[in-house]
């Protein structure tokens, strides 16, 4: 008999986290009103430093230049000055000296003063620089301020919003005519999505509903070959998978928009009907199901919430190891956030292969194939889901294989 090959090992565990960190001081993020605050601001700064030294120096050379004019001193009197001591005992010969030496440090006194009071004036003006910038620059931008205010509001699906902006016929304006364009194709595009939606979940379910029911009423006839219920069987079970697919589309598609009404939902409910669900699928196949629910309250859709527990604890005991498998399902409260988390052992997931199954049709080593598991819609389902009511689900392989699947929802 061959040996049986190794096992592949865990690959390591990512050490990135999903979550957007927050900056630790919001209030000095570099928005375009203090860029352009900085901008107007230095400029009228460095134009100033500029102005400054150019004054100083014509001030400099005026100063020398009128002081330039040669003297002597001659005959018998005396020289008292309070402001050249120096040329008060001073001989007649020394007078001349002592009173160009008094001269320069006069001017040179002048210019210090000039360059202080300029400076200190500098300073004073270039706080009013700043702070008319910033007025100024808010003046400026309070048109994108109105547009980012619409586009929060768009993104919490009120797609009814415009803009509307009035005034001159520049840029902005155009960039704000452009964008209420944008949104009233997206309408048009939402609606008769809407439409297709809802005509699909007539259309889609009553044929198959046919089906099934024409199916199992042949299928209860005692008298009907034993061929004839064999192919029944096998059409009655394609027809319960064209179902789940049916169903899993419709709601994909529902849960791609936000939800607008909201009602107080507990995580640790939800996940403990999920678990109920499931049990019975996790006893046959050996699965044991364990964790701590901490209640965990969000503003949500409790239907919406509760598949996505049900597709993570499904998918938990359905791709698990053949013996000794286990599931660990907790909820609490983290950073503000109510979060779900399911543990299970597993086979071992490539880290790169994380990302692809949140595809839909896409399971772990199979591209769009058939399966007995499901129809490869369940995670996908789950991130829509998530997305919808604000949140976020990540994926991280469990060393020794399996999966962590963690879901934060805002509070």
């Amino acid at each position: 008999m061959a040996a049986t090959p190794a096992l592949p090992t865990a690959p390591p565990k990512p050490t990135w986290d999903p979550r957007k960190p927050e900056p630790p001081f919001p209030w000095l993020r570099p928005t375009i009103r203090i860029r352009l605050t900085l901008l107007y601001g230095g400029m009228f700064l460095i134009a100033g430093i500029l102005l400054l030294s150019i004054i100083y120096l014509l001030a400099a050379q005026a100063l020398h230049e009128g002081s330039g004019q040669a003297f002597s001193v001659s005959g018998n009197f005396d020289i008292t000055s309070t402001t050249c001591p120096a040329v008060n005992s001073a001989p007649l010969s020394e007078v001349a000296s002592i009173l160009k030496n008094c001269d320069a440090i006069q001017r040179q006194h002048a210019l210090d003063d000039l360059l202080s009071r300029s400076l200190l004036a500098l300073l004073g003006l270039a706080i009013i620089a700043f702070a008319f910038g910033y007025a100024m620059a808010g003046r400026v931008l309070s048109p994108l301020g109105r547009i980012l205010r619409t586009a929060r509001a768009v993104a919490g699906s009120d797609l009814s919003r415009r803009i509307e902006l009035d005034g001159p016929d520049d840029e902005i304006k155009e960039l704000a005519d452009t964008f209420d364009d944008m949104l009233e194709r997206l309408q048009r595009a939402f609606t008769a999505q809407q439409r297709f939606v809802g005509n699909a979940s007539h259309e889609l379910r009553t044929p198959l509903a046919i089906n099934r029911t024409l199916l199992e009423v042949h299928l209860s006839d005692p008298n009907a070959p034993a061929e004839l219920h064999q192919l029944g069987k096998t059409l009655l079970a394609t027809n319960e998978r064209s179902e789940q697919l049916v169903e899993g589309l419709l709601l994909l598609a529902r849960s791609d928009n936000q939800i607008v009404e909201r009602k107080p939902v507990d995580l640790a409910e939800v996940a403990e009907q999920a678990v109920d669900q499931v049990r019975s699928e996790a006893d046959a196949k050996g699965v044991v199901i364990r964790g701590e629910l901490k209640p965990a309250v969000v503003q949500g859709n409790g239907v919406l919430l509760e598949r996505i527990a049900l597709n993570l604890v499904q998918n938990a005991v359905r791709y698990n190891v053949p013996e000794d498998g286990w599931v660990e399902v907790t909820t609490e409260v983290q950073h503000g956030q109510a979060v779900l988390v399911v543990s299970n052992t597993g086979p071992v997931v490539p880290a790169y292969e994380i990302d692809n199954l949140f595809e839909p049709f896409r399971r772990l080593r199979t591209e769009r194939t058939g399966s007995d598991k499901g129809v490869g819609l369940g995670l996908s389902i789950a991130r829509s889901v998530a997305r919808a009511h604000g949140g976020h689900i990540s994926a991280q392989p469990r060393e020794g294989g399996g999966l962590v699947m963690r879901v934060a929802l805002p509070i």
